[in-house]
Formats: structure tokens, C-alpha cells, sequence
């Protein structure tokens, strides 16, 4: 049985949904914090179990029976998810599972300035360590978070941010399809795999350039200093974890750390994976 975890958040539910067109709903189960939230999952033949990564003993239960786990990464950061990720990855091994799989990102480095790469980086040596065969899934930067990026650029027609460098952005359908294909085809990468990203990488200038032509109203790259953004952030009471994870993206984007493009994840879709102007020509308001 394959367990997914995480099977009601958006990376999550959509592996589900593209390994449930890939395999038999009664090999896959699902591990959620709520099961009644999954109840769609179980009407479909999806064994759905509680399990949290906040309450480890829930997830013997929640594995039960695995022969692969995949960990869709913590929505928190430094040690509160690298307890809930080391609590996953003992739990998975309790359970017998002969391969976990984790969605990491293509910039995991303990060196990164960008903060959830260092933990990235630092659950992916849990793997190495736990002596379970492992694949880090090095996804590319998620797409959805371009829009965030760009704020009130397409109706202002001012994107004003720090300076930042190229960006591989890539759609969570096409990260979850990739993963779904992964586990169906249990073996086909072992450790970290290679950037599973889009064809082409943007830095926020080109993001406007694109949003300008869909568009069709011009729209102004302005450059601020790292200090003018912070200051920003403090007139807003942003806390200091944020402020770092936001100061840290343009850090490390700066450093080139996102802006690699790699074939693989063509390869494991078989196909072109979806352009940054499709995608955003399907987010962007006219």
C-alpha cells in the first residue's frame, strides 16, 4: 500500500488524485490530520486514517501496512517541522515501508539564505541516516507563489520589490503528477533526484513582462532596497521568521540558488511540463 500524507492540502490531495488514475484505490491510503475531510478519498475505496505529525503515535496507525510513505514537507519551519519530519520518517520506518519519499526542493542546502532550504536539506539527511531506501523529490519553486510574488503588480501596474534573480517556476499539478508516477514506479530515482522543474526560469521582471502581455497594460519593475523592504515589513508588524523567509527568497534567488532548469521532470511526465504564461494567463484578472 502506498500512504500519502497530507491528502487534504494542495500538494497532497492532487498526488492522490493522479496516482488514484494510475492505480487501484484499495492499494493507497491517506494519512490526515482530519479524516472527515478526506471523506470524498473514502467513498472512492481510499483507506483515510488520522494521522498527525505533531502526534507521532498516530502515525503507526496511519502507516500501517505501508510499502511506500510520502511525506509532503511541513507547512512550518526549522525545528517544528524537522521534529514532525523526523517523527514521519521513524514512523515510516516502524511501519516497514521499503521506500519513503519526501517532497523536498531543487535549492535543499544547508548553505541556502533562503530558510526552508536548510530545512529541506536537513530532512533530507534524516533520510539518508534512517537506512530506508529514500527519494527526495527536488521539486521546482511551486508557480502559485509567482502570483504572490507579484502582489498588486497586475492592478497597479507597479511590481516593486527587492532585487531577485531567476525563478524555474513549476505548477503543483504537474509536481504532483510527477510524484504520482514516481511511486507507481517504485525505484526510479533513489535519493535526491534532479530538479523537477519547468523548462524556463523568470525573475520578477520577466513575471511582469508576462502579466504585461496577457494583460496588455504595461507593467513597472521597480527595484527597492533590501532595507526599504524590511522597513516595510516592520511598519506591518511582520513577524521575524517571515521577515527572514522573504528577505531570504531574494537573497537566494540573487545567488542564482532557484534558477536552474533541468529536463527530468519532462522526462517522468512525457511531456512538456505547463509554461509560466499559461499559467499565469489562467491566475491573472482581466
Amino acid at each position: 500500500m502506498i500512504v500519502i500524507t497530507g491528502a487534504t492540502g494542495q500538494l497532497g490531495h492532487a498526488v492522490t488524485e493522479a496516482l488514484l488514475r494510475l492505480l487501484p484505490a484499495n492499494q493507497m491510503g491517506v494519512s490526515v490530520r482530519d479524516p472527515a475531510k478526506a471523506s470524498a478519498f473514502a467513498e472512492r475505496g481510499v483507506r483515510v486514517r488520522r494521522g498527525d505529525f505533531a502526534d507521532p503515535a498516530s502515525l503507526d496507525d496511519a502507516f500501517e501496512g505501508a510499502s511506500q510513505v510520502l511525506i509532503v514537507s511541513s507547512g512550518q519551519s526549522g525545528e517544528t517541522a524537522m521534529q514532525q519530519h523526523g517523527a514521519a520518517i521513524d514512523a515510516a520506518k516502524r511501519a516497514g515501508a521499503g521506500r519513503i519519499l519526501y517532497t523536498s526542493h531543487m535549492a535543499a542546502s544547508p548553505n541556502s539564505a533562503f530558510p526552508p532550504m536548510r530545512t529541506h536539506a536537513a530532512t533530507e539527511a534524516l533520510l539518508a541516516a534512517s537506512g530506508v531506501p529514500y527519494t527526495a523529490l527536488r521539486n521546482g519553486f511551486y508557480a502559485s507563489s509567482a502570483v504572490i510574488f507579484m502582489g498588486k503588480a497586475p492592478q497597479t501596474g507597479i511590481l516593486s520589490a527587492p532585487q531577485d534573480g531567476p525563478v524555474s517556476w513549476t505548477t503543483h499539478a504537474d509536481l504532483a503528477e510527477a510524484a504520482a508516477l514516481i511511486l507507481a514506479n517504485e525505484g526510479r530515482f533513489d535519493g535526491p533526484t534532479p530538479p523537477l522543474t519547468a523548462s524556463t526560469a523568470f525573475d520578477l521582471a520577466g513575471l511582469g513582462a508576462l502579466a504585461s502581455d496577457i494583460l496588455g497594460k504595461p507593467i513597472e519593475r521597480v527595484i527597492i532596497s533590501d532595507d526599504q523592504f524590511q522597513a516595510t515589513m516592520n511598519a506591518g508588524n511582520v513577524p521575524a521568521d517571515r521577515q527572514a523567509i522573504s528577505l531570504g527568497f531574494y537573497q537566494a534567488s540573487r545567488d542564482g540558488e532557484f534558477g536552474a532548469v533541468d529536463g527530468a521532470l519532462a522526462k517522468v511526465l512525457g511531456r512538456s511540463p505547463e509554461t509560466m504564461r499559461d499559467f499565469l494567463a489562467g491566475k491573472l484578472s482581466f
